[in-house]
């Protein structure tokens, strides 16, 4: 995984768990809820770095 990756990845989680603080403050059952999806599509992306990272782990061992 890159590091622009992760960043990118670490910023969308951050703005995710934001958006889901300022929902709650302000009763925004809607805004919790793009938080939500944000950070969970953040964390599905960081998985994804993390299987291909050991995909080329496993690779690299056999070369």
């Amino acid at each position: 995984m890159s590091f622009t990756d992760k960043v990118k990845n670490e910023t969308d989680e951050l703005a995710g768990k934001a958006k889901q603080a300022v929902g709650r403050a302000t009763d925004n059952e809607r805004l919790v809820a793009e938080g939500q999806a944000q950070e969970t599509a953040a964390h599905a992306k960081k998985a994804g770095e993390h299987v291909k990272d050991a995909g080329k782990d496993v690779r690299d061992a056999f070369s």
